[in-house]
């Protein structure tokens, strides 16, 4: 007995009288579909054709089916086919009012971390020891030097907002149209996340007007970018918080959490220097929602932002407004600009602010990144890291799909598709590093991360082969030099940016795993227009079959029929079925 549903357009009809529901089956005798609107069960015959149309009464719709087969009743929900009664927690789920930005379903990110990107401004650049940063002088480096691990907060490259404006062609040219930007906010450090002023842009990356520019370049090009807000904590240095430390009695001295004033507060990690917002204040929420809203309206705006550890916004012991604050946010943004893109960072499991009420979505590291790592490097992240809990050994193909599937089968199909999935960040080694400098995993990396259902990002310089273990050395300056370029990634990072802007199934197909293998797993991607077939390998890999299938490769054009053959190398491709 066989049966499959997604909740992507192939599966699912948004029509007049309601949500037409299909579902693949062989063995099937009599299918229902069950939902539970205001609470009660209801069983729902499906038609011989075994589609179904469900009332949309309610602004999320939970679904599962439920099969009776001659070999005794099944259900299907989206964790797969159960002989028991599975909860509805693992329901498809469709969102009957939910709206997301149009221009997600097109986009390839590209993420820039604003110092360490190009230099297009030597005017502006942080001068050695101009200022104090966290009580030690700034250091200002040149474009060919490595940042050092011991004063990586207090180091200048002089990358600046006029330098990305300049680049804005080389990203069209890779096949990028959307930008991530890390924080560009007036803050003593390189990094900016310890922000002194939320409305100034930092006049050492060009000011106010360097980004207003930047952005009405942006959309003359047809381009996106969303900007780093840390929406969390600020620094020490910021007034809200300066005011605090002098008077007890100050306004804003309910924005922070003193457990003995002045010098016991709360803060992000216990890192003094970033003391934690406290969303009790109504007042700072109000002030941080208009903050958000200033930079949406013109003449910059702004497409969208990524709200730094979402996970930890607003809180606090006994205080846990969370998802209050989540949800207060959504509106405000929104109200602003419907199209906004709203992005939470969430190192863990952020299914329950994914619901369509909260984050449009989540960098995606626990339901691609981490498995995926775990996957091709040989031990997880932690492990790598040097954590004391960290795994050492490759994560099985099997537990690769069961990760990807319960991270899937928790959020509704239309947050799926604006998942925000990377294989690095600033906060993260270099997918290069990580992988041994093994060029043939990163293939398969790369394939799988333009592959996978939700929106691809590609790290500053991991198109050209740049590499680099653990903060700040994932964090050096770009390399302009052709000739250091790894060019057969930085080719295949360009196909693959064409094919996913080009390909219906990889932009809102449903996925779908085909095979797993001791080293590797054939995916589908499914759209009512196009079938793709995506193989990744992380090493020598046994030929698996697929009876009917003619497959051509997009990648490197090869063609095959019924078949992928053994191989005896780590790689990926993906194919025309």
């Amino acid at each position: 007995m066989q049966a499959y549903h997604d909740s992507s357009d192939l599966f699912c009809t948004r029509r007049p009288d309601g949500l037409e529901l299909k579902l693949e089956a062989e063995g099937v005798e009599q299918a229902f579909v069950r939902t539970a609107p205001d609470g009660e069960e209801v069983m729902l015959p499906m038609g011989s054709d075994l589609t179904a149309v469900l009332p949309l009464s309610a602004p999320r719709l939970g679904y599962r089916f439920y099969l009776k087969t001659a070999e005794g009743a099944f259900w299907l929900s989206a964790a797969g086919l159960t002989r028991h009664t599975p909860t509805d927690a693992t329901d498809f789920r469709y969102l009957s009012r939910f709206e997301s930005p149009a221009w997600l379903e097109d986009a390839v990110f590209y993420q820039v971390f604003p110092d360490r990107f190009y230099d297009g401004e030597s005017a502006s650049n942080v001068q050695d020891g101009e200022y104090l940063c966290s009580g030690k002088p700034v250091i200002a480096r040149a474009w060919h030097e490595l940042p050092q691990a011991k004063t990586g907060w207090h180091e200048f490259f002089g990358g600046d907002l006029p330098g990305l404006e300049q680049k804005l062609d080389y990203l069209q040219e890779l096949g990028c149209n959307a930008i991530y930007l890390n924080p560009i906010f007036t803050a003593p450090s390189s990094h900016k996340y310890d922000v002194a002023d939320y409305r100034e842009v930092d006049p050492h990356l060009g000011g106010d007007r360097a980004f207003a520019s930047l952005m009405q370049a942006v959309h003359r090009q047809g381009m996106r970018l969303i900007l780093d807000v840390v929406p969390n904590h600020c620094g020490e240095t910021h007034p809200w918080f300066v005011q605090a430390l002098q008077d007890k009695n100050a306004p804003t001295a309910e924005f922070f959490s003193f457990l003995r004033h002045p010098h016991e507060y709360e803060c992000w990690l216990g890192v003094k220097s970033l003391p934690k917002l406290n969303y009790r204040s109504a007042l700072l929420r109000e002030e941080m929602i208009s903050i958000l809203r200033h930079w949406l309206r013109p003449p910059y705006r702004l497409d969208g932002w990524r709200l730094d550890v979402a996970n930890m916004l607003a809180r606090q012991g006994e205080s846990q407004l969370g998802h209050k604050i989540g949800r207060a946010l959504r509106r405000a943004v929104k109200a602003e600009n419907p199209e906004a893109y709203l992005l939470g960072e969430h190192f863990f499991d952020g299914t329950p602010h994914l619901q369509g009420e909260e984050l449009d979505a989540s960098m995606n590291y626990r339901g691609f990144t981490m498995p995926v790592l775990h996957w091709l490097s040989g031990g997880d992240l932690a492990f790598h890291q040097k954590a004391p809990h960290g795994e050492g050994r490759a994560l099985p193909t099997a537990a690769l799909v069961a990760q990807w599937m319960a991270f899937l089968s928790a959020i509704p199909w239309q947050v799926a598709c604006l998942q925000f999935n990377q294989l690095g960040s600033h906060d993260m080694p270099r997918i290069r590093f990580l992988l041994g400098e093994d060029l043939d995993r990163v293939q398969a990396a790369m394939v799988l991360l333009f592959a996978f259902p939700g929106v691809p990002c590609v790290y500053y310089g991991d198109e050209v082969g740049m590499s680099g273990g653990r903060d700040p050395h994932n964090r050096a300056p770009m390399v302009w030099q052709t000739e250091r370029w790894c060019q057969a990634t930085r080719e295949l990072v360009k196909r693959l940016c064409g094919l996913r802007r080009s390909s219906s199934a990889l932009r809102r197909g449903g996925f779908r795993v085909l095979h797993e293998g001791a080293d590797r797993v054939v995916l589908e991607r499914r759209s009512r227009d196009e079938r793709l077939v995506v193989d990744v390998r992380r090493g020598s890999a046994e030929a698996v079959e697929l009876p009917g299938l003619s497959l051509v490769g997009l990648l490197g054009g090869e063609r095959l029929s019924g078949r992928l053959p053994a191989v005896s190398r780590a790689g990926g491709e993906i194919y025309c079925a």
